[in-house]
């Protein structure tokens, strides 16, 4: 095949050239087709059961997305002319496109509940204009304070701050409304701080930059690789035919993505800056082997065949090993992760194609004058820093090897310890750095108010009313003494659902106009029986299980990791004590149902009566807890189940109730979990694959074994640096395993099958070392460089995960090829012996 290949591009350049070309140009015309999401919810399946339950608690309760924008004044929110501004704003994001106005919460459209009179309520707008005077702004601030729901939520409890909930219709929105509500928040006069925070217009903003760096990182990744590979080679014409290379792997795997319809996530915006620089390996160990063995004069066609002669077979198995690493990703349960190996994966082997059939075409086709001017420009191979370097590097690694063992054992043991102390954690408002606008508004928010993320906690009743009542209608079906045609009409009826047990009562209420007799007292006895099944069922106006979840708000609002919990109790108990006195001893639950049900109804007449449908479903069969974290942190919300966990484990619910969570912040937490384990799952198995892979190449266990040091000693190396440092385990460490495992093993195939080739012609081992940090050290080196380098830009990016990438990316390639060039010569010193009679 290595031959065919070959053949092909040395004989048939132009068509080389020109299928290249249009390959090119076809999959570059489905770019503008260019789709972004940045939506954390999509790193898990649609089906998903988290996910399918946590948009169906949406659905059912009315929840949307929310932009939170918030004043600061360090003096008290409560004047007239902060408080003309927020009312401002208010009436002005109701009228913005994409924002649902009804459920907007301000100071300026939400009700004041006082007492009119003896058992009678009085709803009346906060603040329906803004105060005129200081006075009048004390009154709201005692109005809103006498308010559980909204003190602590709406205003700060210190009075220095106030927040307008912004809910959206559709997430994508998001960061052109907050543009919306800047615009309008500059025209006020200064002496007030806003922020625009909240997760949607965090996720939404990171897609608008995330497009913008994915235009400036990539070029400036390959501007790079240009100018190390001037250095390298200082022949313009000649390294051109690599940048070609990568630029159109480039080019035609984010077409291949885009034109599959798949979206651009956070994980694929990455794969343009991946495959940047790795798509440019093959070609520098080809040229970094050419100008080497090119002098003036020669063939270049008899240059190029050795060359590739020598490179074919190691080049194929290092790019299946690094696709490979890539590919097993597509074993997480996570999508975007899915999508991001097999198109990594994807473009390694395209680039491997493209640059065994055209940097040979190319090389030939080049002027023999200009790469004569290479040679001439190129420093002698003993002069440049390099070749200076490699040969001293081999000597200690081959004269110290017992000492070099122990040192790589030594950290290979403190790596695994640091690898026990990864604490896994993600936060997508951290995905921005400290300084910028939407991490300060994180801050400054978060500090004065209760917490600006959600997450729900939702109460669910598993009664089996439904089964009692269908029992009690089957024994009245077959009573002998009812007549045939009621007993014929009572076996007609089904009951399925609690709603179906609500429209049966209706049924038989109509029922007994028609019946007289012992028909109708029967049956007027089973309206009875249903009846209180149906008020049994409806598990949230019992004052029981309202009196349960308060002692679990109270529980968490102990533990200090939520800032306020509101929930349908604190609706209740506010209704209830405006109703009974007004004063704070009549802040509690009523004593009955029916007390309950008179509150609820009460609240109802409120100017805001969709309100209470946020807390309980109109069958009140479930009822939803909204809890205000500070922090977004995995950790935290992690933190938070599990106490309420270990509540629920001393104090058991209710019979008849279970517990579920909902909302952004757990939903973090459920695909954190899943990339963990399948980001384990598919090393593991991409190790044991590659591990095969590197037998079979060498036709040798051991020398298998000893290419796959190098790269278990980087990946723990690695992991445990992240160990070390504190640095979380989020989604773009995550995937460095991948590439960990792809890359390093790169260098170890290349320095063992050079190793390998070189002792048997000259069966010396210490004239193998010294040839092995010639030619083939120069040319592992100078592509860990480029590598290395060529992910650097990424550390002067805006946003915090290429940042990550970049940093880690680079150390990952100095590392492996220091790795590689130095312990596997001591592993091979000390095992010299066995390894090559086992060869």
């Amino acid at each position: 095949m290595a031959r065919r290949l070959l053949n092909l591009a040395l004989n048939h350049r132009k068509a080389v050239f020109w299928g290249l070309g249009l390959l090119t140009l076809a999959f570059s015309a489905l770019l503008p087709l260019i789709q972004i999401d940045t939506d954390p919810e999509n790193m898990l399946p649609t089906d998903n059961p988290a996910r399918v339950f946590h948009n169906e608690v949406k659905e059912r309760f009315d929840m949307h997305d929310t932009i939170v924008v918030g004043v600061v004044n360090e003096q008290s929110v409560y004047n007239p002319q902060t408080l003309a501004n927020l009312h401002s704003l208010s009436e002005f994001a109701e009228g913005l496109d994409g924002v649902i106005a009804p459920d907007l919460m301000s100071l300026s459209n939400v009700d004041n509940i006082t007492q009119e009179g003896a058992g009678t309520l009085r709803f009346e707008w906060m603040m329906r204009e803004p105060p005129d005077t200081q006075a009048q702004a004390r009154t709201i601030r005692e109005n809103v304070e006498d308010l559980p729901l909204l003190f602590n939520t709406l205003v700060s409890e210190d009075g220095k701050a106030a927040a307008i909930y912004v809910p959206i219709e559709d997430k994508n929105q998001s960061y052109a409304i907050g543009r919306e509500l800047q615009s309008h928040i500059d025209g006020f006069e200064a002496g007030d701080d806003w922020h625009i925070t909240g997760l949607p217009i965090a996720e939404d903003r990171f897609g608008y930059e995330m497009f913008v760096q994915m235009g400036i990182s990539a070029p400036l990744a390959g501007l790079v690789i240009f100018i190390l590979l001037w250095v390298f080679f200082r022949n313009i014409p000649f390294i051109v035919a690599p940048m070609i290379v990568s630029v159109s792997t480039v080019l035609i795997t984010m077409g291949a993505l885009i034109g599959a319809g798949f979206t651009v996530h956070i994980m694929s915006s990455m794969i343009a800056i991946f495959l940047m620089p790795i798509a440019v390996v093959d070609s520098v160990h080809i040229m970094s082997e050419f100008a080497d063995r090119y002098r003036k004069g020669s063939s270049v066609r008899q240059v190029v065949t050795e060359v590739m002669g020598h490179l074919f077979t190691p080049m194929l198995f290092t790019s299946v090993t690094s696709s490979i690493g890539f590919l097993s990703l597509m074993l997480t349960p996570i999508p975007p992760v899915q999508i991001f190996g097999f198109f990594v994966g994807l473009g390694i082997m395209l680039a491997f194609l493209s640059t065994i059939i055209f940097i040979p075409a190319y090389l030939v086709s080049l002027n023999p004058a200009t790469l004569d001017r290479m040679v001439d420009k190129l420093p002698a191979e003993d002069r440049s820093l390099v070749a200076r370097v490699l040969p001293p590097l081999g000597k200690l690694a081959r004269s110290h090897a017992k000492l070099w063992t122990v040192g790589f054992v030594a950290l290979f043991a403190v790596s695994v310890w640091g690898i026990t102390q990864i604490q896994i954690n993600d936060n997508p408002v951290r995905w921005f750095k400290s300084d910028h606008e939407l991490r300060i508004a994180d801050r400054v928010l978060n500090d004065h108010f209760a917490g600006t993320y959600d997450a729900f906690m939702v109460l669910q009743s598993s009664s089996d009313a439904v089964d009692k009542a269908q029992s009690a209608l089957t024994d009245a079906s077959t009573n002998e003494s009812l007549s045939e045609a009621t007993r014929t009409w009572l076996k007609d009826q089904t009951l399925d659902s609690p709603e179906s047990l609500s429209d049966l009562i209706l049924a038989l209420d109509d029922r007994l106009f028609e019946v007289g007799g012992e028909d109708a007292d029967a049956l007027e006895a089973l309206m009875n029986q249903l009846e209180q099944l149906d008020s049994q069922s409806q598990a949230f106006l019992q004052p029981e299980n309202l009196e349960y979840i308060q002692q679990l708000e109270q529980h968490l609002a102990s533990t200090g990791l939520v800032g306020k919990s509101n929930s349908l109790a604190d609706v209740v108990k506010t209704v209830n004590r405006e109703l009974r006195s007004g004063e704070a001893e009549d802040y509690r639950l009523p004593d009955s149902a029916d007390a309950v049900a008179q509150t609820l109804l009460q609240y109802q007449s409120s100017h805001r009566p969709q309100d209470l449908w946020h807390f309980v479903t109109p069958d009140y069969r479930e009822s939803l807890v909204w809890l205000q974290l500070t922090s977004g942190d995995n950790q935290d919300m992690t933190a938070v189940v599990e106490s309420v966990d270990q509540y629920l484990q001393d104090n058991p619910l209710p019979e008849g109730l279970n517990l579920e969570w909902a909302g952004k912040s757990y939903l973090n937490v459920v695909w954190q979990a899943e990339m963990v384990e399948g980001m384990v799952g598919s090393l593991i198995s991409a190790f044991v694959i590659v591990l095969i892979i590197m037998m079979l190449l060498f036709r040798s266990v051991a020398f298998g074994i000893v290419a796959m040091l190098p790269l278990t000693l980087t990946i723990t190396g690695i992991y445990g640096l992240i160990g070390w440092v504190g640095k979380d385990y989020d989604m773009p460490i995550a995937v460095l395993s991948a590439l960990t495992l792809g890359l390093s093993i790169d260098f170890a195939i290349h320095f063992v099958e050079r190793t390998r080739a070189y002792f048997r012609e000259t069966g010396d081992w210490s004239k193998t070392m010294q040839l092995m940090f010639l030619e083939p050290g120069r040319a592992i080196t100078r592509n860990a460089i480029v590598i290395a380098v060529g992910f650097t830009p990424l550390l002067v990016a805006p946003l915090v995960p290429y940042i990550t990438v970049g940093f880690f990316l680079a150390t990952i390639m100095a590392l492996s090829a220091l790795v590689t060039l130095i312990l596997l010569p001591t592993v091979m010193t000390l095992l010299q012996r066995w390894l090559f009679r086992a060869s």
